[in-house]
């Protein structure tokens, strides 16, 4: 059998204490995984160099990122004492977390795309300043005389199992001179473990990671003793953490999309938009199922001022065609939950919300059958389109692993305070006015105007928090000519 080992400053390390992961569908083991306990994550911590990365340049940084990506990509690399291919890590991945197997390709592209394209990405997030500055320290960059320190002396993470995409949001640090200490999810160490194993051939030095499968109080030593650190999880995992500024969260993204009166055919209303709503449907279809609907960046609800119940219907029908097929079926659109308990509690959540009043399933009264479909060990959640009339309140506006969203008729002029907090909305409209809300709306996060499905992100703007100022600090400084 495979096994994981942990990473201490890059070296491969096995534990006497191990976890197995099985495959979602069978059950039969695919590797074990050494586990790391609370202490060994706080010592390690506390000894790791911090100026691993500093004799680099950023410049040699991003060709090793660069090189990285061919790796990555394409390689075999050291997984523990055996060798993984590329295509070896797809299988993997979607064996032991039930994604569909061209879903994990995909997310396997995005991060190909971060490492490559890392400059573009740091030149993003550092706002274009001259990026050798952080090589000495100083120096001019538009006139102006900038210094800048890393306060983050090393970044930890606390990483989920939902989607390898997500690991894009890490790779940066290390261009920016951070070493790494990550706590991946339990059912997907593969994806950071490969991208380490990447980094390192392209000559980024060991001493810059460290990789500690663990339990809930090693993640917590992690939290409380990294100088930086990154968090994904639920509300109820996040919320300890949300008010310490050294932790950057990635919880429930809550993402929308909204239209406005002009596309949504509101009667009375000018049609400035490209087409009505029937012409946005595709764009709505795939923000809420693309990715099999389990990132942040999926959209959970729709909000429109006028026909939302034929919105809701038109979804529906589209939807309720995707139907439960294995991972490594090509046709496959939605994941297995490994956990069918953890299917059946969600189905149950939904049930008991509409049977309140919360709305109506009405991709359930199309297909004819639940969302919920258990094949063998496993059990599937198809998608859910919930039509909740005028109610902007409803308990079913939630957020859920799965292709499920809420759709809600609601005034243009109410929905930028009605739709909440928002990680992304996408506004299909060319009302200036209305945009203009949404600009100023403290509730978005992240913003596409015109028909963009909200998991589209550009890597090198801010995602929950900008990663290049959670790491650095701008000093002020002068100095003398003569110096």
């Amino acid at each position: 059998m495979l096994h994981i080992p942990i990473l201490r400053n890059g070296r491969p390390y096995t534990s006497v204490d191990t976890v197995t992961l099985v495959h979602h569908a069978t059950g039969e083991p695919i590797a074990e995984v050494s586990q790391a306990n609370s202490g060994m994550v706080a010592r390690d911590i506390q000894r790791m160099n911090c100026e691993a990365l500093e004799e680099l340049t950023i410049e040699q940084l991003l060709q090793m990122c660069r090189q990285a990506a061919r790796l990555f990509a394409t390689e075999e690399l050291p997984l523990g004492n055996d060798r993984q291919s590329f295509d070896d890590y797809l299988a993997q991945v979607s064996a032991t977390t039930g994604m569909p197997v061209g879903y994990c390709r995909r997310n396997a592209d995005k991060i190909h795309k971060v490492l490559d394209e890392m400059e573009m990405i740091l030149r993003g997030l550092a706002h274009g300043f001259d990026l050798s500055i952080l090589d000495k320290g100083y120096g001019n960059s538009g006139g102006r005389t900038l210094s800048y320190y890393r306060q983050g002396r090393l970044l930890g993470a606390v990483l989920p199992s939902n989607s390898p995409g997500v690991h894009g949001l890490w790779i940066p640090a290390v261009a920016l001179k951070a070493p790494l200490v990550l706590k991946p999810g339990r059912e997907e160490p593969w994806t950071p473990y490969r991208i380490i194993e990447a980094l390192m051939a392209a000559g980024v030095p060991r001493a810059a990671f460290g990789f500690y499968p663990t339990d809930h109080a090693g993640a917590a030593e992690l939290l409380r003793l990294a100088p930086r650190s990154m968090l994904f999880g639920d509300s109820t995992t996040t919320r300890p953490w949300q008010s310490d500024p050294r932790v950057e969260i990635h919880g429930p993204g809550e993402s929308k999309i909204v239209l406005g009166s002009d596309c949504a055919g509101e009667a009375g209303s000018p049609s400035r938009c490209a087409g009505d709503w029937e012409s946005h449907l595709d764009v709505m279809v795939t923000s809420i199922a693309g990715n099999a609907g389990r990132s942040c960046i999926n959209a959970s609800a729709v909000f429109t001022p006028a026909h939302g119940e034929q919105i809701a219907h038109a979804l529906a029908e589209r939807l309720s065609k995707v139907q439960a097929l294995p991972a490594d079926d090509p046709q496959a659109e939605v994941a297995a939950f490994a956990n069918a308990t953890a299917a059946e509690r969600i189905s149950g959540m939904i049930d008991s919300a509409l049977a309140d009043g919360a709305g109506r399933d009405l991709t359930a009264e199309i297909r004819g059958s639940s969302r919920l479909v258990k094949r063998g060990r496993v059990a599937y959640l198809l998608p859910t389109i919930i039509w909740a009339d005028r109610d902007t309140d409803s308990a079913a506006l939630r957020e859920f692993p799965f292709p499920y969203a809420t759709v809600v008729e609601c005034p243009q002029a109410n929905i930028p305070q009605a739709m909440g907090p928002s990680l992304v909305v996408t506004a299909l409209t060319r009302d200036s006015e209305f945009i203009q809300q949404l600009m100023n709306s403290p509730n978005v996060d992240r913003l596409n105007i015109g028909p963009i499905p909200t998991w589209q992100i550009s890597w090198d703007q801010p995602h929950e928090g900008n990663l290049f100022e959670h790491l650095y600090r701008r000093r002020a400084f002068q100095i003398d000519p003569a110096a």
